[in-house]
């Protein structure tokens, strides 16, 4: 007789859920120790303009754009890349998240809502499986809430490829700028190596209810090889 599997232990609203949210926080993908860096070309793109020019990113993780003397949109260029990478260097769940406590919250259509308790209390996520689908946190005076829409699975774990992201204040919840929807495209580095951003695509949505009346601009990065 053939044991039939036992179905997953459902979490109930109250109960802790750090083995729930670890497995997601791990299941997150991170470049490999001994990360080397690389390079290529980068484009940006908004409505008719386009600007080149060319990028490293250091085993540091320092982001260094050469050939672009527009300064905002070298800042811009530099901040991206700079913001993929510092969301791949991997961190033990005991470095980031041993100062806090998770309980679960309610089962939602985007997941299972955590509530974080300890030194971070007043952030929250949602997960659902191994994938973090909301965050909630404080950061420097404001709060950032993104909503993972898909993900790209790398088969070492997942990479966000399409969210949204908002700042708000976080004594009245009043939004701080507008609302941008990313989408994302990551391939791994010389076939074997590691995944990193082809391309990234930011649509500003405007003030009117979540029409896509707003500005768009794009982020491409070719010919990329390691350092």
């Amino acid at each position: 007789m053939t044991a039939t599997p036992e179905a997953p232990a459902l979490i109930v609203p109250g109960s802790d859920c750090t083995n729930a949210f670890r497995a997601a926080y791990e299941n997150r993908y991170t470049w490999e120790p001994g990360f080397g860096g690389y390079q290529g070309r980068c484009l940006w793109q908004q409505g008719e303009r386009t600007v080149e020019g060319r990028f490293q990113v250091g085993a540091d993780l320092k982001a260094t754009v050469e050939g672009i003397e527009d300064e905002e949109i070298h800042k811009a260029i530099a901040s991206q890349l700079w913001e993929v990478a510092i969301h791949r260097v991997r961190r033990p769940f005991e470095q980031t998240h041993g100062a806090n406590s998770f309980t679960a919250g309610d089962e939602t259509p985007e997941g299972l809502e955590v509530i974080v308790g300890g030194k971070n209390s007043g952030d929250r996520y949602k997960i659902a499986g191994n994938v973090v689908t909301m965050v909630h946190r404080h950061i420097h005076g404001t709060v950032v809430t993104i909503h993972t829409l898909a993900v790209t699975d790398t088969g070492h774990g997942y990479l966000s490829q399409r969210y949204s992201s908002r700042y708000s204040d976080p004594a009245t919840g009043a939004p701080r700028g507008d609302q941008q929807l990313f989408s994302d495209t990551f391939v791994p580095l010389a076939d074997a190596g590691p995944w990193v951003l082809a391309e990234r695509v930011i649509e500003s949505e405007g003030e009117k209810g979540g029409e896509k009346g707003g500005e768009q601009q794009s982020f491409r990065f070719l010919d990329l090889s390691p350092l």
